[in-house]
């Protein structure tokens, strides 16, 4: 199923994102691990805080980043996949 623009994603329960120095990278921990997570994941992620819809966190990434031109497609796709690795769930 296809992420639409007003789903609101969040973290599943029990998953916690944040910045980990000794990876140097942002990380999702979970209670049974750790997930490492690349630069445009990390960069989905910090805006998933349950309120925001995905509209709202491709608006605020195409902000930040003006040079990458539309970011709908990639952020919907990483969204599904999120989803499917049981990552996150939309509320």
């Amino acid at each position: 199923m296809a992420v639409s623009m007003e789903q609101v994603p969040k973290l599943r329960p029990g998953f916690r994102f944040q910045w980990e120095p000794a990876q140097s990278a942002h990380v999702l921990l979970y209670p049974e691990g750790m997930v490492r997570l690349n630069g445009s994941a990390g960069a989905v992620l910090k805006e998933v805080d349950g309120r925001r819809n995905v509209a709202d966190i491709v608006a605020i990434l195409e902000r930040e980043f003006p040079d990458a031109g539309s970011l709908e497609g990639d952020v919907c796709e990483f969204l599904k996949d999120a989803e499917q690795q049981q990552w996150i769930m939309f509320a």
